[in-house]
């Protein structure tokens, strides 16, 4: 019988669901040190860390749920939400706040509607905010998966979101 705890949300029910994570599990078996690895690769395969998961991956390595919920909410690679296949990172350093950073994020979020941190409902696009990109001479900045787009206005952002699906 299925329990709450074993219903898929975005990967599938029962067994199988955590068919992927319980193979990197063996993979690490008795490798001291092995949390931030598993979780890794466990993102890789399931796109975010969801809480079954994560669940499944303490009472494998026999760690309290709440220190792999510590590690994962410190490290800013790991997502315990669905991410879009587009990611919209927009520079907030102050080159970038001085010509107008603030109006182009309101842009993206007017377009979207989603504030940063999050991913629209089609997953097509998440929007995060970064404290700099490097690229202070081509400021307002963002960058769309790798590729930087600069100069940008409230106006262009929308038409450079066109290019992606």
């Amino acid at each position: 019988m299925e329990t709450k705890e074993t219903q898929g949300c975005c990967c599938g029910g029962g067994k199988d669901r955590f068919a992927k994570v319980d193979a990197i599990l063996e993979r690490f078996a008795g490798v001291k040190g092995a949390l931030i690895p598993v979780l890794q690769e466990a993102q890789n395969a399931y796109g975010f860390l969801p809480k079954d998961i994560i669940g499944r991956i303490a009472e494998t390595l026999k760690i309290p749920v709440s220190q792999v919920y510590g590690v994962v909410t410190f490290y800013a690679q790991f997502h315990l939400n669905p991410r879009g296949r587009n990611i919209i990172r927009v520079c907030q350093g102050t080159a970038c706040h001085v010509r107008g950073a603030k109006n182009v994020l309101k842009a993206l979020e007017d377009e979207l509607h989603i504030t940063p941190g999050q991913t629209t409902t089609d997953e097509r696009f998440t929007l995060e905010t970064v404290a700099c990109l490097g690229a202070c001479g081509l400021a307002p900045v963002m960058m769309v998966n790798d590729d930087t787009h600069g100069r940008l206005t409230p106006e262009t952002v929308c038409k450079i979101l066109d290019r992606y699906q």
